[in-house]
This record gives structure tokens, C-alpha cells and sequence, in this order.
């Protein structure tokens, strides 16, 4: 079959040096966790990083943290479950740096989640999570990814979850909303293909951030890393990379996939 072949393609964006070099990510939830080491992540590879997050003290933190490193970075605060606050985190973006080229939308509830049945999640509950996990993702691509799709280029990497593969109870509200994630990464890179915008979605098994939970006893986090092919814990760091290499020039052609970075535990 012949190839169908656009007859301008767009020019790939050059670089020089590092492979984000002077591009601007917006990543939300980077206060902590995953999200501190994918600004780190960013920032070492060139990129000039948003930190945003609710965590106002945090945010302003870890993007002092990088600057004292020679990065270039700032902090917004930012809810993203409240569309106002996401349009701000955009304006303020353009106002400082005048362009964006990637959003990493990294915010979510999961931490502070206690593990129950189903039948004992409130509404209540259910809404915090979803508002969050996936109407804050909702907001942020639709806001974000407008202004990616008029630029022409951009990428935007959503973070699901694997626990999505294992279909894991007593978890039902935080598995429905990162489901949700992968419906909506599918769907988002068909209509923003066109502008050369990549959308595509990272699946990160039990990773070790940190941060307290009781999801993950010592006992537990030793049944994980045997059930998984590579048998170490999973770092942060372990997710970063995937995600630095979704946003550069090497995946330009990477839409709509799902990337499971579980140390072998589940296979696609």
C-alpha cells in the first residue's frame, strides 16, 4: 500500500543541545512526588518548567529548588477541578514565558485515599476523586490543548494508572476516574492530530514516592516487586523519563497510546 504523504509537512522543530532546550512544560501536582521529579526531569533536559500546583509553599519550593540549579522555572497555584484557576494557569504561563509546548497532567487524589468497598465510597467521595482525576484533566487539555492545537505543535501527557490493568478494589472511584484518563487520551489525539499536537497517557504501577499511604504496607510493596518482571521498586524516576521522551522531537508520531511502566507487572 502507498503511503499517503502530506504534501507540506510540517518542519520539525530543531534543537540545539539539550532535546527540550528553551521549550516551556506546564506540570500539574509537581509539589511532591511523581510531579517534583518530573519538573526535575523537564528541567534537565532544557525545558523552562511550570510548577503547578495547589500547594502554593511546595510549588514555590521546588521551583526555587530548580532555579538554585541553574533551570529555569516558576510556580502558579492552581485547582485544577476549578476551570477559572486553569484558565489563569495558562494566562500566567503566556504572560511569563509568552509559549507553552507541553502539559504533563500529573494533579490527582490518591494518597490520601482510604481503601474501602464500593458499596461504602459516599458520593461525595466519588465526586472529590472524579472532579479531580479526570474533570481537572478534562479542564486542563481543553484550555491547554486549544492553545497547543492554534500554535501547530505540542504534546500533552496524561497520567493514568495500571492499577486500571488489575482492575484493584477497594479502589473503585480512583480506578473509574484513571480509566477515564485513557477514554479521553484516545479520543483527544484523533481530534488534535491534525495540529500536530501528540496526546498519549502513562500507566505507572506502585511507585515509591514518598509519600505516606496505607495502601502499601511493607509486605505489600514486597508481594508487588515479586509479581513484576524487573523485581525492584519502582522510583519516581522510573516515570520521568517516558515522559520527557513523549514530548520530544523522537515521538512526534506517538499519539494515543498508553505506556505501562509497572516493572513488568502487567503486558499489553
Amino acid at each position: 500500500m502507498d503511503s499517503i504523504e502530506q504534501e507540506n509537512p510540517p518542519p520539525a522543530r530543531t534543537r540545539s543541545g539539550r532535546d527540550l532546550d528553551g521549550e516551556v512544560v506546564i506540570i500539574t501536582g509537581s509539589a511532591q512526588g511523581i510531579g517534583r521529579t518530573f519538573a526535575r526531569a523537564f528541567a534537565e533536559s532544557g525545558s523552562r518548567v511550570v510548577v503547578a500546583d495547589r500547594d502554593t509553599v511546595g510549588a514555590e519550593a521546588v521551583a526555587a529548588e530548580l532555579r538554585k540549579d541553574g533551570h529555569d522555572a516558576t510556580a502558579v497555584t492552581v485547582d485544577v477541578a476549578d476551570e477559572r484557576s486553569v484558565e489563569e494557569l495558562l494566562r500566567l504561563t503566556l504572560e511569563h514565558y509568552g509559549r507553552v509546548d507541553t502539559l504533563v497532567n500529573n494533579a490527582a487524589i490518591f494518597s490520601t485515599i482510604v481503601m474501602k468497598p464500593f458499596d461504602a465510597i459516599t458520593a461525595a467521595e466519588w465526586r472529590q476523586v472524579i472532579d479531580v482525576n479526570l474533570t481537572g484533566v478534562f479542564l486542563c487539555c481543553r484550555t491547554v490543548g486549544g492553545h497547543l492545537r492554534a500554535q501547530g505543535h505540542g504534546s500533552i501527557i496524561n497520567v493514568s494508572s495500571a492499577a486500571v490493568l488489575q482492575g484493584r478494589p477497594n479502589y473503585l472511584h480512583y480506578v473509574a476516574s484513571k480509566a477515564g484518563v485513557v477514554g479521553l487520551t484516545r479520543s483527544l489525539a484523533r481530534e488534535l492530530g491534525a495540529a500536530q499536537v501528540t496526546v498519549n497517557a502513562l500507566m505507572p504501577g506502585s511507585v515509591d514516592t514518598g509519600i505516606p499511604r496505607d495502601s502499601v504496607s511493607p509486605g505489600q510493596a514486597e508481594q508487588i516487586i515479586a509479581g513484576q518482571a524487573v523485581h525492584r521498586r519502582l522510583r519516581p524516576a522510573d516515570i520521568a523519563g517516558a515522559a520527557v521522551f513523549l514530548a520530544s522531537e523522537a515521538a512526534r508520531t506517538i499519539t494515543g497510546q498508553s505506556i505501562v511502566i509497572d516493572g513488568g507487572m502487567n503486558f499489553l
